[in-house]
């Protein structure tokens, strides 16, 4: 077990019985105490997706999770499940539509670097890409002469996720999406 010292960023722990990730971490040092460090975490639960706060000094242990992470591909939609293959042993994991109804928006055929988490051989969560290039459905025409710094339009993408675009983005076109935050990046 490891320390609260010793803990990173993306380490997957278990904390109040449940099992979560560590997404952020702040260090800090109180002046006039004797002892240590204070380490503050920003955690998710990976099979609610509850987000929270917790704090702990640097000789605190905590318990690592059993987690597994794996490559996979979007395969298909099977009713109100998603169907994911493993990229190596082509093991399929069913997701259901509603635990990753947010992850789901950034999904298509195409998507590539996708991670399947597994907790205890049960699949629980997705892990996705920086980014994701999606497909530019419905949006308003493009404007001859805009400039990439004037003002943005909504634009509806393939996977029914609306992003704000520049005005010279088109109909057709693909795009870089930010998944953290559901964000226009760049031109695909």
């Amino acid at each position: 077990m490891p320390k609260a010292s010793e803990i990173k960023k993306n380490h997957t722990i278990v904390y109040g019985g449940k099992t979560c990730i560590v997404r952020d971490i702040e260090r800090s040092v109180p002046q006039g105490r004797a002892g240590g460090s204070i380490y503050r975490m920003r955690m998710y639960d990976v099979v609610s997706g509850a987000k929270f706060d917790e704090t702990f000094k640097d000789s605190d242990m905590l318990e690592m999770a059993d987690l597994v992470r794996r490559p996979v591909m979007f395969s298909y939609m099977d009713g109100d499940e998603y169907v994911f293959l493993d990229n190596e042993d082509y093991t399929p994991y069913h997701l259901n539509k509603e635990s990753i109804a947010d992850e789901a928006l950034f999904i298509n055929e195409k998507t590539e670097s996708i991670q399947v988490l597994i907790v205890s051989d049960v699949p629980v969560a997705l892990d996705l890409p920086m980014s994701v290039e999606l497909e530019v459905v419905e949006t308003d025409p493009s404007i001859k002469g805009a400039s990439a710094t004037s003002r943005t339009k909504p634009a509806t993408l393939s996977t029914g996720l609306v992003v704000q675009v520049p005005e010279y983005i088109s109909t057709g076109e693909w795009i870089k999406v930010n998944t953290e935050e559901r964000k226009f990046q760049s031109r695909a």
